[in-house]
C-alpha cells in the first residue's frame, strides 16, 4: 500500500500535537465491526486475504462464497447488497460481512472516475473454490 500526502503529514503532525499537549500517545482500540459468527466447527478450513481493486465505474456480478467473509474497504467507496441486508455504500476504515450461503447481489465502484480498494477476508473450507457465480 502506498503512502499519501495525508498519511506522511498525520505520520509527522500526531507526534508533534502530543508533545506539545502532553498527551501520551500509544496504541488506540477502536471497533469497526461486531458482528455475529456462525456456529460452526472451523475444522480444515483456512483464511484468504486478498486486497480487491474496482477500477472507476466497476459493476460485479452476483456471485457467492463457500464461508463467511469480512470486506474492509481501504480506498474510494464500494456499494455493496448482501442477501438479507438493505444495500449500502462502504466507506475507507469501514467493514461489511457477508454469511455462509449469502449471494452478494450488488457489488460495485461507487465512483465512475475514481478506483475503489478493499481487503475480503474469506473464511472457507480448505480446497473449495473461493467465488461462484450465484
Amino acid at each position: 500500500m502506498e503512502l499519501t500526502r495525508r498519511d506522511a503529514l498525520t505520520a509527522a503532525v500526531l507526534p508533534l500535537l502530543y508533545a506539545i499537549t502532553g498527551k501520551a500517545q500509544g496504541p488506540q482500540n477502536t471497533p469497526v465491526l461486531t458482528h455475529d459468527l456462525p456456529n460452526l466447527s472451523m475444522d480444515d478450513w483456512q483464511v484468504t486475504v486478498s486486497q480487491i481493486t474496482y477500477p472507476p465505474g466497476h459493476v460485479g456480478t452476483a456471485h457467492r462464497h463457500p464461508g463467511f467473509v469480512l470486506a474492509y474497504v481501504l480506498e474510494g467507496e464500494v456499494v455493496a447488497k448482501v442477501s438479507g441486508s438493505a444495500e449500502a455504500t462502504y466507506r475507507p476504515g469501514q467493514m461489511f460481512y457477508e454469511h455462509p450461503g449469502a449471494t452478494h447481489e450488488v457489488s460495485k465502484n461507487a465512483s465512475a472516475t475514481k478506483p475503489a480498494k478493499f481487503l475480503a477476508f474469506i473464511f472457507a473450507k480448505k480446497g473449495l473454490p473461493l467465488t461462484t457465480p450465484a
